[in-house]
């Protein structure tokens, strides 16, 4: 299903992501784990085609994702979802603009302009928040959430794409411990229930122990533990990190200021 071969990001003298290959044929959940620096989210951009490959190849159901170009790119793009840890959202519109954004690789530039959607797409993005627990904050800015409903939004957004894999990177590490299982658990339900792949890069061993069918820790952008949750021993951590650390997870928010936001506008059928 999913075939990484050698894939390769060189910048300058370093090589962020170097011979990186491992293959997966199913659609589970698969934790990456590793130190700042050790290459997981520059290959999440490169699986999102955000950034391109010095060398390898990414083969999804038999295609090359990595030679596509123009069109052929941004359609692989709907069809791999990305989810930031900054949530990426825009502030001062409302809950199920956000969403709807998710579908922007199909909507036409002027309707995206004046916020225009058909009325379809807007029930679809209403039942995927209420699938998500937020459907009464649909109306809401994005800023006046908290962190872990805007990463629900985003997620939200991600499903809008009907997307094949899901990407995330660090999802959790600015969310407080409650916030962090309530986005993790729904990642897992996205996973199991929709049989979607989802690919995560992950701050702390006990999360990728909880969630993951497979982990894959990297060090100094090679890959140096694949294998099961349970394999995932201090002996390996050490291996991985390259000493002890403290993995607490981190809770921060940010405060935005309050701006207008447009209207949301239904299609004419």
């Amino acid at each position: 299903m999913l075939d990484v071969q050698n894939v390769t990001r060189v910048f300058g003298s370093k090589r962020a992501v170097d011979a990186v290959s491992f293959t997966l044929h199913e659609p589970g959940f698969i934790g990456i784990i590793g130190r700042s620096g050790a290459g997981k989210s520059t290959f999440l951009r490169l699986m999102n085609r955000l950034t391109d490959a010095t060398e390898g190849r990414i083969l999804f159901e038999g295609s090359d994702i990595l030679s596509l170009r123009g069109r052929a790119a941004r359609s692989w793009q709907s069809r791999c979802a990305m989810i930031f840890q900054q949530f990426n959202l825009v502030p001062r519109l409302d809950v199920v603009s956000n969403v709807l954004h998710g579908k922007l690789n199909r909507q036409s530039t002027l309707a995206t302009m004046f916020n225009f959607w058909p009325r379809e797409d807007i029930i679809r993005a209403i039942d995927i928040l209420e699938r998500l627990g937020i459907d009464e904050q649909a109306t809401k800015r994005a800023e006046a959430l908290s962190g872990g409903q805007q990463q629900r939004v985003a997620i939200a957004r991600a499903l809008m794409q009907d997307p094949a894999i899901i990407l995330a990177d660090e999802p959790i590490a600015s969310l407080d411990p409650m916030n962090a299982q309530i986005v993790m658990d729904t990642l897992k339900r996205i996973n199991v229930e929709d049989g979607r792949m989802v690919i995560a890069n992950l701050h702390t061993l006990d999360t990728a122990r909880r969630y993951c069918d497979r982990v894959i820790g990297m060090r100094d952008g090679r890959i140096v533990f694949d294998g099961t949750p349970d394999q995932l021993t201090t002996d390996v951590a050490r291996e991985i990190y390259g000493a002890d650390e403290c993995f607490n997870e981190d809770a921060t928010s940010t405060a935005i200021k309050p701006t207008e936001a447009p209207e949301l506008r239904v299609a004419a059928q």
